[in-house]
């Protein structure tokens, strides 16, 4: 075809560029939006429906024993991180002394939880799970871990690590200094802390 206008050569020209440049991914229309307030609202109820499910299994062992999510939240903080001191606990909980009371006191009866004084300050007072805590703190976590084991596998690596991203934004500055203290005191290739994250009483 002999090109003898402007126009005839622009068109062409914009049909080659069109064939010629790398397209967009797909998904990028849509990432563009993630910011609009149904996205927003999506959000929410991944969240809610992720969370509600993944609680099922473990909310109906604690049932059972007569006890609920704050006594989960306890176990989970002292396994993960033995030795850890009461007011690191109510730091890391963002609740009063009274309602950790009232939590921590029947886990220490039963015999899931034991305190033991500082080795170099007597007034602090460590956390430790008993045998029998560790034992049911291990039987929860076995609740939930092939849930988020299949979620893992069926996302693939790459949304993992974005999971972990966002979770990590979703973190105030004080959440997320504690969480990276948990991190810190866990010893490589360990499920379970090794040692408290702080020295507060």
């Amino acid at each position: 075809m002999k090109l003898t206008e402007n126009g005839d050569m622009a068109a062409m020209s914009g049909r080659l560029d069109a064939t010629t440049q790398p397209r967009p991914p797909a998904g990028l229309a849509r990432n563009l939006l993630f910011l609009r307030e149904e996205e927003l609202r999506l959000a929410q109820d991944l969240l809610f429906f992720g969370y509600r499910d993944f609680t099922a299994g473990a909310d109906r062992i604690l049932e059972q024993m007569g006890m609920g999510r704050a006594h989960h939240r306890v176990l989970h903080f002292v396994g993960r991180a033995p030795g850890i001191t009461v007011g690191d606990l109510l730091a890391i909980l963002a609740i009063t002394k009274q309602s950790l009371g009232r939590t921590l006191q029947p886990l220490m009866a039963q015999g899931y939880v034991e305190q033991r004084p500082g080795r170099l300050d007597k007034r602090q007072r460590l956390l430790f799970l008993t045998e029998s805590g560790r034992a049911l703190e291990l039987r929860v976590f076995e609740a939930q871990r092939a849930w988020v084991q299949r979620a893992y596998r069926e996302a693939g690596p790459e949304a993992v690590e974005g999971f972990r991203r966002v979770m990590r934004g979703l973190m105030g500055p004080e959440a997320r200094s504690q969480f990276e203290a948990l991190e810190r005191a866990r010893p490589p290739g360990s499920g379970i802390a090794g040692g408290g994250p702080g020295s507060g009483r």
